[in-house]
């Protein structure tokens, strides 16, 4: 007799499973999408107008005023910090 609530306990657990996995698919069905061409063409248009101080092969010397890498006045002058 113990059995048979156990069984039921057994599928219920399982139905709620399903219930929430159908409702994650649900989720995933209405997130927006766009199409690999418009996802390749926008990340190319963003690399060639996001400057890059990091590569000045392609961008150029990059200014200090404008480095955001570029070591600030403070602390040990012509050393690495440690942070």
């Amino acid at each position: 007799m113990n059995s048979r609530p156990h069984k039921q306990s057994m599928s219920e657990l399982k139905l709620r499973r399903l219930t929430e996995h159908n409702q994650r698919l649900k989720e995933d069905l209405a997130r927006p999408r766009i199409r690999v061409s418009e996802a390749s063409a926008s990340l190319i248009r963003y690399c060639k107008t996001t400057k890059d101080p990091l590569v000045p092969s392609v961008w150029g010397p990059v200014a200090r005023n404008e480095d955001p890498y570029a070591a600030t006045g403070g602390g040990a002058k012509g050393c690495c910090v440690v942070q």
